[in-house]
């Protein structure tokens, strides 16, 4: 056996055990959700349930009014989806602006930009809560899908991007009577797609997971996402652990397939020299 399929079983054997202990918390929540509390309060549990039941599904989706969880949903579905495709709208425009357009004190500008990033994020709680509430934006899905729309690494992701599409391509355009505008929309735009799903994707997953932020600027129970909704169904729920976990798993499905159906693109988009050839 020579070296490079050692090498090659020793990298197989290794990546399994990864994901066999990524994977076992998985399908110990899934197999637990499907349990009865009495199952799993049992001194001697099994991994598989004995008796399957959906009684905890049913409990959150049906016969549950205090927690809304499928209300909860549905706004992390709207909050996730509004938020994603505002920050491609500008991240995308940013990216072609600091790129394309010439104007006074560009550079000086997104270089104070990238400074910003060596604030953490928590700074800007209190001035930005302080900005919602003089817009009356608080309780209202606004005050978390317009925060963050420009995202200053996005923004610095996308336009290196940019910066590697030849220039000759703008010049013919503008050649054959093309604006500014146009160039972007039907020259860049097709070319940085790649970078945009990438964006796309981590913006959706932020939104979706965010719990900080929704749990300060909005109070009614009712316009919770998912995420922070979960922490009141865990008080709720303390010592039903199964009823916790069904709601845990509903939470993961959406994040689930979107990966699960994006991998391809999202793979080829981790290689961002890839929109441009030649």
């Amino acid at each position: 056996m020579n070296k490079t399929k050692k090498t090659k079983i020793i990298a197989f054997f290794f990546l399994l055990v990864m994901a066999v202990l990524w994977l076992f918390p998985i399908l110990w929540g899934v197999f637990t959700s499907f349990k009865s509390e009495e199952e799993i309060t049992a001194a001697a549990a099994s991994f598989l349930p004995i008796h399957w039941t959906i009684g905890n599904y049913s409990e959150l989706l049906i016969d549950n009014a205090s927690s809304p969880v499928v209300k909860w949903f549905t706004n992390s579905l709207i909050i996730a989806v509004s938020h994603t495709v505002l920050v491609l709208i500008v991240v995308s425009l940013a990216a072609y602006g600091y790129t394309r357009l010439n104007f006074k004190g560009r550079d000086l500008l997104f270089g104070l930009l990238l400074a910003s990033m060596m604030f953490p994020s928590v700074v800007n709680l209190i001035p930005l809560y302080s900005i919602m509430d003089k817009l009356g934006w608080v309780n209202n899905f606004l005050a978390v899908i317009v925060p963050g729309a420009a995202g200053v690494f996005n923004i610095f992701l996308v336009r290196q991007f940019v910066l590697g599409i030849p220039k000759t391509f703008d010049e013919s355009a503008k050649m054959d009577g093309a604006n500014e505008f146009q160039i972007f929309r039907l020259i860049i735009l097709p070319l940085i797609r790649p970078v945009l799903t990438v964006v796309a994707l981590f913006s959706f997953t932020g939104a979706w997971n965010d719990f900080l932020w929704p749990s300060i600027v909005l109070n009614d129970i009712d316009k919770l996402p998912i995420t922070p909704g979960l922490q009141l169904l865990q008080g709720q729920y303390m010592t039903y652990p199964g009823i916790g976990t069904a709601g845990a798993l509903i939470a993961l499905v959406p994040t689930f397939l979107l990966y699960l159906f994006a991998q391809k693109y999202f793979m080829q988009s981790m290689s961002l020299s890839s929109g441009v050839k030649g």
